[in-house]
């Protein structure tokens, strides 16, 4: 018998939308910006060790992140984790993306803002970040 699908239920279409929110959720992870996004929110949010972003940051930004994490300045509370609900970018030049994202905690709403570098090993790397007008910043 198939677990899925709820008792009584024999056809075996699944319900509509779920197909689409999978493709959407895989083509917004193959973008930086929400890539970067959701690992910055994980780190501040205390759901992930602060090791977690070790190669993925240049400059001092590691060490900012250590020094960040512990704080947790976007912990979820008991009943609501944070999650990134949309981010848009803006490329000043080639190789950067200034990215701005607006993370939502239940009806609660911060934004995070952050820069990418794009190596010349065509890797992408933060080199700063930046909570409701909190400087937090990751670059000499």
């Amino acid at each position: 018998m198939d677990r899925t699908r709820p008792a009584g239920r024999h056809d075996q279409r699944r319900p509509a939308g779920l197909a689409a929110s999978a493709l959407a959720r895989a083509q917004r992870q193959n973008q930086p910006r929400y890539w970067f996004a959701d690992r910055l929110l994980a780190v501040l949010s205390g759901q992930r060790p602060v090791h977690w972003m070790l190669g993925h940051t240049i400059g001092e930004a590691y060490e900012q992140l250590v020094r960040l994490a512990p704080g947790a300045p976007l912990r979820p509370t008991e009943r609501v984790t944070p999650v990134v609900r949309h981010c848009g970018a803006y490329h000043p030049g080639p190789g950067v993306i200034e990215a701005f994202a607006r993370i939502g905690s239940g009806d609660r709403v911060s934004a995070m803002a952050f820069r990418l570098e794009q190596g010349a090993d065509q890797r992408w790397r933060c080199a700063a970040v930046e909570l409701g007008g909190e400087r937090l910043s990751m670059s000499s």
